[in-house]
């Protein structure tokens, strides 16, 4: 496998860090961004020859062309994005939130993403494009409004790219329930969720059933290198049968 060039945000932790992780040991070159320089300093300072960074708050517009023309300068190409980043608080019912939080959602989860910048390079490539996305794309849960419908957005978003890029690979992701700071926010933050539903994700998490994130951030890493144009505008979850040559253990 020839070695490709891939931007990951929300890299720092969680699912990004493995998704990043991957990558590297599998000799890929990665542009990784998230707001915490130290911890995307440290994975530059074990493989720096793999690694460019940018530590920055993807909601400031003018981040997805800098971390574009970070990868080309740095990289001379680009071959994949993984729009990993998002935020899910404050979990409030729709009567007591305000636009305004609304807002600050939609331009973390969906405004933020890079894809605008990075087409033109990634046409050259007939690279791919990875939504990490949500199963709260599909279905409702009380207070999460803003989040799961921003979510919903971004599968709509992937299928207009396969539309207008063909020859770019666009996918969504869901990973399911993965044990990283969103799944903590949930249990210690979520008391406005429906009674059973947080007493549900709560008894998930202690009883060691949430998954690594490993398991759907490899998935995610090995579609940013190889995934190919069947997928295309479709959302799957990371152990679908359809994504089941992009497992491990497949």
């Amino acid at each position: 496998m020839s070695s490709k060039v891939i931007i990951v945000t929300g890299a720092s932790r969680g699912i990004g860090l493995a998704i990043t992780k991957w990558l590297i040991k599998n000799q890929h070159k990665v542009v990784i961004v998230s707001r915490s320089e130290a911890a995307l300093k440290a994975i530059k300072d074990e493989s720096p020859s793999q690694v460019a960074y940018l530590a920055a708050d993807l909601t400031d517009l003018e981040v997805a062309t800098k971390v574009t023309d970070l990868a080309v300068k740095t990289f001379g190409r680009l071959d994949g994005l993984v729009v990993n980043h998002g935020i899910l608080t404050p979990i409030k019912r729709i009567a007591d939130s305000t636009v305004e939080e609304w807002k600050r959602i939609y331009d973390a989860n969906f405004f933020s993403a890079l894809v605008k910048a990075a087409i033109p390079p990634l046409r050259e490539t007939k690279g791919r494009i990875v939504f990490t996305s949500s199963g709260a794309a599909l279905h409702g849960y009380s207070a999460w409004g803003p989040y799961g419908s921003s979510k919903a957005a971004m599968n709509s978003l992937a299928q207009h790219i396969a539309v207008e890029e063909p020859l770019i690979a666009t996918v969504s992701v869901g990973p399911g329930r993965v044990d990283t700071d969103m799944q903590k926010e949930i249990r210690e933050t979520g008391k406005a969720m429906d009674g059973e539903t947080h007493k549900d994700f709560v008894a998930v998490f202690e009883t060691g059933a949430l998954l690594k994130p490993e398991q759907p951030g490899h998935v995610i890493a090995k579609l940013a290198v190889e995934a190919k144009t069947d997928l295309n505008g479709e959302y799957y979850n990371w152990n679908s049968t359809q994504l089941a040559p992009y497992r491990e253990d497949a």
